[in-house]
Formats: structure tokens, C-alpha cells, sequence
């Protein structure tokens, strides 16, 4: 079987990068929908706390601290699932810019 020969071994040159193509998005993307998830989470339990201090003032503090934590976690939920939503719309549409660019 004859050898084939390597046409950057003849140029001299070598690959500029290894680095594999990712569709993650930017840090920057990533570190605003963190930051997102826990402001939300925060929101949702003073809004719980509130809500909870509302139906029964300060005698049931069981009820109080459970009811803070269900809003503090079905908030962060839900900004959970609009933020992975967000970041691959994100990812989806710089695939597709990427490839309008290569077709011109």
C-alpha cells in the first residue's frame, strides 16, 4: 500500500488549534441564566414567606419555613427551565447563523 503523503508535513505547518467545535454558549450566557436561577430563587421564597406570614402570622413557623422553601424551589424551577430553553435557542441560532456565513 503506498504512503500518502500528509500535505501540511510538506508546507511545514502545523495546525493553528485542536480544538474540537462546541455548541455551548458563552460564559457569559451561562453565568446570567446562574445568576438568574438564584435571584429567582430568592424572589420566590420572600414571596413565600410573605404569603406564608399572611395565612399564619407568627404562631405556625413550621408552616412558615415549608412554605418558603416550596416557593423558593418552584421558582427556581421555573427560571430553570426558561433559562435551558434561552441557552439552546441561543446555541440553535448561532449554529444556523454560522452556516448562513458559510454558504456565502
Amino acid at each position: 500500500m503506498p504512503d500518502v503523503p500528509d500535505p501540511l508535513a510538506d508546507q511545514g505547518q502545523r495546525p493553528k488549534s485542536f480544538e474540537v467545535p462546541s455548541a455551548l454558549p458563552s460564559v457569559l450566557a451561562r453565568v446570567l441564566a446562574f445568576s438568574a436561577v438564584i435571584v429567582a430563587s430568592i424572589c420566590g421564597g420572600l414571596m413565600g414567606l410573605a404569603l406564608a406570614r399572611l395565612q399564619w402570622g407568627e404562631t405556625e413557623k413550621t408552616w412558615v419555613i415549608v412554605v418558603s422553601i416550596v416557593g423558593s424551589i418552584s421558582a427556581s424551577v421555573g427560571v430553570v427551565i426558561v433559562a435551558v430553553l434561552v441557552l439552546r435557542a441561543m446555541a440553535e441560532w448561532s449554529e444556523v447563523a454560522s452556516i448562513r456565513v458559510r454558504r456565502r
